[in-house]
Order: structure tokens, then C-alpha cells, then sequence
């Protein structure tokens, strides 16, 4: 379970920091659309738990940076990639301990 989500996390992250080097180098609209997308995961996340808003505030004041917004967003994606991972392994085992114990009744 846990292999699968640092495995999931990794090529993410990759994926991530392929695109944000792309768009950088070869600015084009799809490029800044994947880009977007990529973020859509960690901003709701961060919006689900009421972080988002701070975190836009402290932006566009000037007291974070862009690369420190990429980091959080970074974290908060291993984050809920994991928390998906917990989640989704807890209740296969869950299943696969009902089923189990129903195939050992006589």
C-alpha cells in the first residue's frame, strides 16, 4: 500500500515539475492548462480544510514566495495522495477480511 503511494507521489511530483520546467521554457496555453490542472488537486485539497485562502492572501502580499507555494502544494499533494492510499487500502482490507471470514463459515 504505502510502495503504491510513493511510487504514485514520485511520478506526480515528476510530472509536475516537467510541466512547471515546459511552461517556463516553452510558454504555450496547453502547457499553462496542464499546469493548472496538475494544481487543481492540492488548491481543493487546501480549500476542503480552509488553507487556501491564507495561502492566496499570503501570495499576493508578497510573503510567499512562487516556489514556496509550489512546495505546499507539493506536500499537500503527497499528502492526500497518501491520506487516498490509507483510505482505499483500509477498506480492501476490510473487504478482503469479510470476505475471508465468510469463505471459513462451514
Amino acid at each position: 500500500m504505502w510502495g503504491n503511494a510513493f511510487l504514485l507521489s514520485v511520478l506526480y511530483l515528476l510530472t509536475g515539475i516537467g510541466v512547471e520546467v515546459a511552461r517556463r521554457l516553452y510558454p504555450s496555453r496547453l502547457l499553462q492548462r496542464l499546469s493548472l490542472s496538475l494544481d487543481s488537486l492540492p488548491a481543493r485539497a487546501l480549500e476542503l480544510v480552509g488553507a487556501m485562502e491564507p495561502l492566496r492572501t499570503a501570495y499576493f502580499t508578497g510573503r510567499l514566495t512562487e516556489a514556496q507555494v509550489r512546495i505546499l502544494f507539493g506536500i499537500t499533494t503527497v499528502g492526500v495522495i497518501f491520506m487516498l492510499a490509507l483510505v482505499v487500502g483500509s477498506v480492501m482490507g476490510g473487504v478482503r477480511y469479510l470476505l475471508q471470514r465468510r469463505a471459513a463459515r462451514p
